[in-house]
């Protein structure tokens, strides 16, 4: 029986990341959004879900600002997720968003953000109603947040460069 696990990512899955993402979304797209976040310095929590060996899953959080009243609020941003086709519905992705989580607060942060199905990430704390007051270009109900402490409920969300080059 194999056992998945789950760690930090490191500089040798590059490649093994880039064929999950391209593999679950279909497209390139992810990949180089992940390849733009790492290479930028925005990457502040980094996981893959290995299984006998081989990379399954993978879960970017990078740096996202809250502005307001000219001060910069520091929150995450989880955007991709990916996990290997033939590994959905096993408990991947709600591993990897668990073990992220956990890490993410013990390092101290407050705020983290996602662009995503809401049914979904609502099993894991993220809601509409925490991220309806937020200036965002990705504003609507699938933009969702949650506070593990003490964060700013209003303000406009500034992203790493690189999700504006995925926009373009």
């Amino acid at each position: 029986m194999s056992m998945m696990s789950i760690r930090a990512a490191t500089p040798r899955d590059r490649e093994a990341i880039r064929l999950v993402e391209e593999h679950a979304f279909g497209q390139r797209a992810e990949a180089g959004l992940v390849d733009a976040l790492v290479t930028g310095g925005d990457a502040v929590a980094e996981l893959v879900a290995e299984e006998d060996g081989q990379v399954v899953g993978h879960i970017l959080f990078s740096r996202l600002f809250v502005q307001s009243g000219g001060k910069r609020f520091p929150a995450v941003a989880l955007a991709p997720l990916a996990v290997e086709p033939s590994f959905h519905g096993s408990g991947i992705g709600g591993a990897l968003i668990r073990e992220a989580h956990i890490r993410l607060k013990d390092a101290g942060e407050t705020l983290a953000v996602v662009l995503g199905d809401p049914d979904y990430y609502g099993r894991f704390g993220y809601s509409h109603g925490r991220a309806e007051r937020f200036e965002s270009e990705y504003q609507g109900d699938a933009l969702q947040a949650l506070a593990w402490g003490d964060a700013p409920a209003t303000g406009k969300l500034v992203y790493a460069d690189a999700f504006t080059a995925l926009a373009a």
